[in-house]
C-alpha cells in the first residue's frame, strides 16, 4: 500500500470513523499532510464556535461563482481574487475578503487582548499595558533620553528583544540610525562638540565665527 496521503485512510477523533485521505483537508503542516478532523466534523466544529462568538453562520451562494471570482461567507459578496489576502492554503486566498478579514481580526485581538495596543505590545515586546505603564512610572512620565512628556514608543535591544525603555519617536528613530552602538554614539559626541561654530571676539563689538578644530569662519552664504 502506498504511504501517499490518497491511499491512506485516517481515524478522525471527532466522530471515530476510518476515513479515506478525500475526507480530510489538506494540512502541509502535518505529518501526514491532513487536518485532524474529517471535512464534516471540522465544519461541524467552526459552526459550534461561531455560534458560541456570535456569528452568523456560513451561507452558500446563491449563484455560482466562477474562476477569478470569490465568494466571502462573512458579507455574502462575490468579489475578485485580488480582494482576498494572499495566504500559503491550497486556494492562495484568504476565506474572507480584505475588509472582513481585518475587521474578523480586529474583534479576535480585542476579544483575547483587549484591543489592538496590548496585542501589539504583546506580540512584539512580550509585554503588555500593564508592565509599559509601571516602566513609565518608573521614568517618572517623560522619555528616557530627551525628558519630554507623553512618550508612547517602548525601545528594546535588536540582539537580546529585551526592553530597555519608553522613548520618543525621534529618540527612538535616532538610536536606531547609530545601530544601538556606543562607540557611534560617542563619536557623534565628540564631532558636534569639536566641529560647533563659536563666536570669538577679535575687537571690541566685533566677533568672528570660527570652529574650535578648523579655525576658520565659515563660507560666505550666497
Amino acid at each position: 500500500m502506498s504511504d501517499s496521503p490518497e491511499a491512506t485512510d485516517k481515524v478522525c477523533p471527532q466522530c471515530g470513523q476510518s476515513l479515506p485521505a478525500s475526507a480530510f483537508h489538506r494540512n502541509k503542516r502535518r505529518p501526514d499532510g491532513l487536518a485532524f478532523y474529517c471535512k464534516t466534523c471540522a465544519a461541524a466544529r467552526s459552526a459550534a464556535s461561531r455560534r458560541k462568538r456570535g456569528i452568523a453562520a456560513q451561507r452558500t451562494p446563491a449563484v455560482p461563482v466562477v474562476d477569478g471570482l470569490k465568494c466571502c461567507p462573512d458579507c455574502q459578496q462575490i468579489k475578485p481574487l485580488a480582494d482576498f489576502p494572499r495566504t500559503t492554503n491550497a486556494s492562495g486566498r484568504h476565506s474572507y475578503c480584505k475588509p472582513c478579514h481585518n475587521a474578523r481580526g480586529r474583534e479576535s485581538k480585542q476579544r483575547l487582548y483587549g484591543g489592538s495596543r496590548e496585542y501589539h505590545l504583546r506580540r512584539r515586546y512580550g509585554v503588555g499595558q500593564k508592565e509599559f505603564d509601571e516602566l513609565l512610572t518608573e521614568q517618572g512620565g517623560v522619555f528616557a533620553v530627551c525628558g519630554t512628556p507623553d512618550p508612547e514608543h517602548l525601545d528594546h535591544d535588536h540582539r537580546t528583544g529585551w526592553v530597555r525603555g519608553i522613548l520618543c519617536f525621534n529618540c527612538n528613530g535616532g538610536l536606531g540610525q547609530f545601530r544601538d552602538s556606543p562607540e557611534r554614539l560617542a563619536r557623534a559626541i565628540t564631532y558636534l562638540r569639536g566641529t560647533t561654530w563659536q563666536r570669538v571676539l577679535i575687537h571690541p563689538g566685533v566677533y568672528q565665527m570660527c570652529s574650535p578644530t578648523r579655525g576658520r569662519p565659515p563660507s560666505p552664504r550666497s
